[in-house]
């Protein structure tokens, strides 16, 4: 069975972003294209374990990383506006040596992969946003304020390992064990049995601040590479119809956008439902006709 190797990218940035490398089934021959995979906010490279296991098994190299601040990552207190954690993907991609390598991100990760194709467009052969990509928190909470106290994150540190783990079997009860232990990773495990997230919550709230002053839908129009969205229906049909709106309005917009629905999903589908998600990014670079001619 594949495992991954742990790596420490060093960048101009001034941040050290850890990574995950995936190798390729020893059968393959190594010609298809590589697979960045890029976490949520408050999340960690290992919530893409399941979907980078299958991707290489289907051949192709794979990275997964954590972005600053997060998982095992450096965490510096400033840089986490879209642009800059763009620039540290673009960065990264220029680290690990690779020439316009697919990029996958989820939530928060699918709006920085949109931006990362916006600045640096001939740097990806394509972007995949995970329940994210569309995310436009200006829209739903004009003032920042009302954004910040409802979207604030839970404070979870100092609570016991045993209660997230309670937590996650219940909530989680459909997922893999590796995206079980995947959320795991999202926490430091105290040698009192206790947890913290490795996104502290100050952090969290700049995170979100940059998130909230993304417009995804300005970047749509112009975006040089194909994009594809994967939205999950929650079962929760208002917030569902919001996004189907959002959704629709992206994949009208792009000039080459594909979409696909899973229902019933969670938000984190990619751990949910690895293999499935697997098999649809290895499409998306394979089948040359899994995406729409450009529209004019």
């Amino acid at each position: 069975m594949t495992e991954p190797q742990h790596r420490r990218h060093p960048l101009a940035s001034g941040v050290e972003l850890h990574a995950m490398h995936w190798d390729p089934a020893d059968d393959a021959d190594g010609s298809l294209p590589p697979w960045l995979l890029v976490h949520g906010l408050a999340s960690n490279a290992r919530l893409w374990d399941g979907v980078a296991r299958h991707l290489s098994r289907l051949g192709h190299r794979v990275v997964a990383v954590d972005q600053r601040g997060h998982g095992r990552s450096s965490k510096p207190d400033t840089g986490y506006e879209m642009a800059t954690v763009a620039d540290d993907l673009h960065l990264l991609i220029d680290a690990i040596g690779w020439t316009r390598p697919a990029v996958a991100g989820q939530s928060w990760g699918g709006n920085v992969v949109l931006e990362l194709a916006h600045r640096h467009p001939g740097s990806v052969r394509m972007i995949a946003c995970v329940d994210g990509g569309f995310i436009d928190l200006a829209r739903r909470f004009p003032n920042w304020d009302d954004a910040a106290t409802a979207l604030a994150p839970p404070r979870l540190a100092g609570t016991s390992l045993e209660t997230i783990t309670g937590w996650l079997e219940t909530s989680a009860s459909d997922w893999p064990e590796e995206g079980r232990q995947g959320t795991l990773a999202n926490f430091e495990v105290r040698a009192d049995g206790t947890i913290a997230p490795w996104l502290t919550f100050d952090r969290h709230l700049t995170v979100l601040r940059g998130l909230w002053e993304h417009a995804p839908s300005t970047r749509y129009p112009s975006l040089a590479v194909p994009a594809l969205l994967i939205a999950a229906d929650t079962g929760d049909v208002a917030w569902t119809d919001s996004k189907r709106d959002a959704v629709d309005a992206a994949i009208a917009a792009l000039p080459r956008g594909r979409v696909e629905w899973f229902s019933p999903a969670h938000h984190d589908v990619h751990a949910q439902r690895p293999v499935e998600v697997g098999d649809l990014l290895h499409r998306a670079v394979t089948d040359p006709h899994f995406f729409p001619e450009p529209t004019t």
